[in-house]
């Protein structure tokens, strides 16, 4: 029989504390309903009263599977548990479990509270014994418990034992400053064990200051703890938290975890994992890590043209796990360093087979050096590098014209006598014979002008004709600008990433002196991508 491992998420609560991130209350909705799917076993929503956002969430909250968690603090000293008004607001969101932060570490008594350490005891006390009084699940945050532990290991004993013998059904063994090494770690939650608190009472949660989060949490659980708290993408304050997205799949596919432990997530959920992290990244507005493991663009990507052979035999030469597991798939990019290994394998993702010793292989290999020489680059611009292969080989449709194009913006004041800017782009194109003439402003949901690029993007794709309902769901979700060369004739280097109503993801690249053309011919590449992935008829 597998042993039970709980996964707590504190994306909502410890996540919101990332410099940069703001979630609103429908946000945090949203992303607590795929954190359900995934099979999460505690959601931690946030602290009910603390702020405007929290108080809405916890009004109207999502229904769960997992077990809706509360966060909050033990009551203060000198009131009641029950006459703690920061304690009653908490414990008034009605979530079956409630978790709460409490010292452990007696200089944080001392010093950040102020009481004394027998205070300090009879409010976790006092607080746990609240909380079970009134039927609820309690878990004890331990603020700052392996420092403590360090410096004082009786009173941080003491601390977890008060709050287990009044009742909390968790002990949570916080690493909050991130200093502590995992050999720590595992020490200290062998030696709590060996106090009298159970395995399956302790939880961990690490901070990832010395990037040994991940690390802490997986030597916790091989020293007995059985529940493991982290964030999503790994977000948290300073340096984040343990990384769910790389905890979830060692513990389901790495040994000893996988044969000895069980979690509510289960293999085939796993494989929405690299959804779940990119929709985490939408909300924020932020750039998916490229090399996060598991789930990142690179994660399985295989440049040298020996592991790309390799590959095309046996893909666990070069890799540990297959990267469908986790809804990843291979890459193997090209660039003047690939050989023909990688082309053959690159060329047959894309559905083109080329025979070895095809001379048109030795033609494609030399058009990318000479491309990378002028500032292109195809090691991440997979779609763009498709496109050139399907041209050498004769295998590139001829979808649109584009004839002219032309892109102004313009500053002037507006109503409120502000000076804003104003893009607006037109773009002719030639389909199936005819010209058609576009014309588009860029502006944002709140009105504001979102540039040139996308305004000659919105002109572009406003009417291709037969082809429109095929790239009606494309949009543009990043834009990265680069600089080549220096001086006054230096050469622009633009990657655009697209997005599909089908959950796909592809880069395009263009490479000028001017920054527009090079953006447009990235726009271009992106739609004779679409289209050539959708058949559509030339």
């Amino acid at each position: 029989m597998k042993e039970r491992l709980y996964l707590f998420d504190t994306t909502l609560r410890d996540g919101a504390q990332t410099q940069g991130v703001q979630f609103s209350a429908d946000e945090k909705r949203q992303i607590a309903t795929v954190l359900d799917q995934l099979g999460l076993d505690y959601i931690e929503g946030g602290w009910p009263g603390a702020n405007p956002t929290d108080t809405a969430f916890f009004a109207a909250p999502p229904k769960t599977r997992a077990t809706f968690t509360a966060f909050g603090m033990t009551k203060r000293a000198g009131r009641s548990a029950a006459n703690d008004d920061v304690l009653s607001a908490v414990m008034n969101a009605g979530t079956s479990a409630v978790c709460l932060v409490g010292k452990s570490h007696d200089f944080h008594v001392t010093k950040a509270l102020g009481i004394t350490l027998e205070e300090n005891l009879e409010n976790l006390s006092a607080s746990f014994a609240h909380i079970a009084g009134q039927g609820r699940e309690g878990l004890f945050d331990a603020e700052h418990f392996f420092d403590g532990y360090k410096a004082n290991p009786d009173y941080a004993l003491q601390c977890v034992h008060a709050a287990h013998g009044a009742g909390a059904r968790w002990i949570v063994l916080c690493d909050t400053n991130g200093g502590t090494l995992p050999d720590e770690i595992g020490r200290i939650v062998t030696e709590v064990i060996a106090s009298g608190i159970p395995g399956d009472h302790l939880a961990i949660h690490t901070h990832n200051d010395t990037e040994n989060a991940v690390a802490g949490s997986l030597a916790a659980v091989l020293a007995g703890a059985r529940q493991i708290q982290g964030t999503l993408n790994g977000l948290g304050e300073r340096c984040g938290n343990a990384n769910l997205t790389t905890l979830i799949p060692t513990l389901l596919l790495k040994e000893p975890f996988a044969s000895q432990f069980e979690t509510g997530v289960t293999l085939e959920a796993l494989t929405g994992l690299r959804k779940a992290s990119r929709m985490l990244d939408d909300i924020l507005n932020r750039v998916p890590a490229k090399q996060a493991p598991y789930v990142g663009a690179s994660a399985f990507a295989h440049k040298s043209g020996l592991h790309a052979s390799a590959i095309a035999k046996d893909p666990s030469t070069y890799e540990h796990v297959d990267p469908a597991t986790v809804g990843n798939s291979r890459i193997v990019p090209m660039s003047n360093q690939a050989g023909q290994s990688n082309l053959r394998a690159r060329l047959a993702e894309a559905g083109l087979t080329v025979q070895a010793g095809d001379p048109a292989l030795a033609r494609i290999v030399e058009r990318i050096k000479e491309k990378e020489a002028q500032g292109f680059s195809y090691d991440t611009a997979q779609a763009s590098f498709e496109l050139l292969a399907r041209e050498e080989l004769g295998k590139l449709p001829r979808f649109f014209e584009v004839k002219r194009y032309r892109v102004t913006v313009e500053r002037r004041r507006n109503k409120r006598n502000e000076m804003v800017s104003l893009s607006e782009a037109v773009v002719v194109t030639k389909v199936g014979g005819k010209k058609v003439l576009n014309v588009s402003e860029s502006q944002g949901p709140d009105g504001s002008d979102q540039g040139p690029v996308n305004a000659l993007s919105r002109a572009l794709a406003k009417d291709l004709g037969p082809y429109q309902a095929i790239i009606d769901d494309m949009q543009l979700v990043d834009f990265k600008v680069r600089i080549t060369n220096g001086g006054t004739e230096a050469v622009t280097r633009v990657i655009i990433d697209s997005e599909d109503g089908q959950g796909r993801r592809w880069s395009t690249v263009g490479v000028s002196a001017n920054i527009v053309d090079a953006s447009f011919d990235a726009l271009v590449d992106a739609i004779n991508w679409k289209l050539i992935r959708d058949k559509a008829t030339a």
